[in-house]
């Protein structure tokens, strides 16, 4: 019996339906403030929900500056900024989504990749266009180790907050490091230094919800279990690892979520420790991706934790990587959950 390959998908996405697709990922459809449980033993989870709320109602209503411009018209006012600090699993993606499920009117929502991803398909000034428009702006992951994106993201989000956009964001900060949460906030707020003063900074602690009291994710399988697994299961993919290492290499990473269309479960055999940097965060790119969709990931080969070289662990990217890891876990643990 043959098996759907990822590797064999060509997914292809109109520019023009880059904008409508940017809303929470399917993981994040039903989210809400009140489905948000806090960690009773980390109060600034319960704070970051009364603040992300007030800043939801904030926007619900038209704002006008005050100043009046000569015609008697209001000026829109410059957009509001909130900023979500803290480590991985804490659920600043579900205050993200939350807050955009809560907010009326146009809005967008999209991860830093996909946000530098729809500039790259539409170009700068377009993006600008066609977001201006918005309420809204939600990034998620917002990501400070390229300069190049940070510097583009940060030009897109002070033009759109100059023409009464919101901008309501999170990003990730290492774990295991005191006081760590206190210098990411700085940092961001530097790159951000025109509009910094909008930003309100909210933080989070608290450890990874997605490991709290949970076994670590099972073993890998062997070959021929995984690949019976995939031939017996409805909308499974098989592929080697490095072929469709290979294949990400081919695709723009603004493909990536539509190339998991209909997809109930991958199967990646063989996996290895990545020796490339560039076919890395290819990978942590699509495991996000796996992940927004809540899509189950069987392996054969190495184990997930040893997909990512200690030296990459301890790069400038790394919190790229411990996050995947983290994700990726969280998605083998439902394989083996499901194959149970």
């Amino acid at each position: 019996m043959s098996t759907a390959r990822l590797s064999e998908r060509s997914p292809s996405i109109a520019p023009e339906a880059l904008i409508a697709s940017m809303v929470p990922p399917p993981r994040f459809d039903k989210v809400r403030f009140d489905t948000y449980i806090p960690n009773p033993e980390e109060p600034s989870q319960a704070e970051a929900v009364t603040a992300c709320a007030d800043f939801a109602r904030s926007l619900g209503a038209p704002r006008e500056s005050k100043l009046r411009k000569v015609f008697g018209r209001a000026s829109k006012a410059q957009g509001r900024g909130l900023y979500l600090d803290g480590g991985f699993g804490v659920g600043k993606t579900h205050l993200l989504a939350s807050i955009w499920h809560a907010t009326e009117g146009e809005k967008a929502y999209g991860t830093f990749v996909e946000l530098t991803n729809l500039v790259g398909a539409l170009g700068f000034r377009t993006a600008v266009e066609k977001l201006s428009g918005h309420r809204l702006l939600a990034i998620d992951e917002f990501e400070l180790d390229d300069p190049g994106d940070t510097m583009l993201v940060t030009k897109l989000i002070s033009e759109l907050a100059d023409a009464g956009v919101s901008i309501a964001a999170t990003s990730n900060t290492l774990p295991g490091k005191l006081g760590e949460g206190r210098f990411a906030a700085e940092d961001f707020l530097r790159e951000i230094h025109a509009m910094a003063s909008r930003f309100d900074v909210v933080r989070v602690d608290g450890p990874d919800y997605r490991h709290r009291g949970l076994p670590e994710a099972p073993d890998p399988s062997d070959d021929a279990r995984l690949r019976a697994r995939a031939e017996a299961t409805a909308g499974a993919t098989l592929d080697g690892f490095d072929e469709l290492c290979e294949y990400l290499a081919t695709l723009h990473p603004s493909k990536y979520g539509v190339l998991l269309d209909g997809v109930e479960l991958v199967c990646l055999s063989q996996t290895h420790a990545i020796g490339r940097q560039d076919v890395a965060l290819r990978f942590v790119a699509l495991a996000d991706r796996l992940y927004d969709r809540a899509i189950p990931v069987a392996v054969s080969g190495k184990p997930i934790p040893e997909l990512f070289t200690e030296e990459m662990l301890a790069g400038g990217y790394r919190k790229k990587y411990l996050r995947a890891i983290s994700r990726l876990i969280a998605l083998s643990r439902d394989a083996g959950a499901d194959e149970d």
